[in-house]
């Protein structure tokens, strides 16, 4: 599944991925992961039950090289390793080339690709990605897209990601959810996505 969450600003989107993440505390209902009630788990042990996310505005240390930033995902892996997955590179050959440059001389999409990489050296079994092209060149954009579902195609790695642009949500998502004040109101396959929900739930 690739589930795209939606819905206009400050409707609960990020709010829902920072409860699943334990960032925030639950309010009340359930969030559960693969059968293990995640309310009981500390944030700093989600990771370790399979869970990547990569937080709005990337969030990588800009001070710290490719290779560093990479290696601070790979603290949360619960098995020990500590070497950098080959997958990481086959998906994103220009942070192999920039391993010794500091995060915070790369372009937007390059630190993006970051970002993602750092979550993926989980190798997770889902990755939540907050506006995942959020200030990135078209370009790009395109590529995380293709990234994306090869990750869901191959890895079967499931996606929930919350993004704006509608374009890229319908290319990408095989899901959609939208929420209005933190309520679900509409949901569906992305084919299922009508003028009707953009214009009264989307639209600004």
């Amino acid at each position: 599944m690739r589930m795209c969450l939606m819905g206009r600003n400050g409707m609960g989107k990020t709010t829902l991925l920072k409860c699943v993440m334990g960032l925030i505390p639950v309010a009340s209902g359930q969030v559960s992961f693969t059968g293990t009630d995640l309310r009981v788990v500390p944030a700093e042990a989600r990771a370790r039950l399979g869970i990547g996310y990569v937080p709005q505005g990337r969030e990588i240390f800009p001070q710290l090289t490719v290779k560093e930033n990479l290696e601070v995902g790979l603290a949360a892996r619960g098995d020990g390793r500590r070497t950098i997955p080959t997958q990481i590179f086959d998906l994103f050959p220009v942070l192999k080339q920039m391993l010794g440059r500091r995060g915070g001389d790369l372009s937007g999409g390059q630190q993006q690709q970051l970002a993602i990489g750092r979550a993926l050296v989980l190798e997770p079994k889902l990755l939540i990605l907050d506006e995942p092209t959020e200030g990135i060149q078209p370009n790009i954009v395109h590529e995380i897209g293709d990234i994306l579902i090869k990750l869901n195609h191959e890895a079967k790695v499931t996606l929930v990601l919350v993004e704006q642009k509608l374009l890229f949500a319908r290319r990408v998502a095989s899901d959609f959810c939208i929420l209005d004040k933190g309520r679900h109101v509409a949901g569906g396959t992305i084919d299922e996505l009508s003028d009707d929900d953009v214009v009264r739930h989307l639209s600004v």
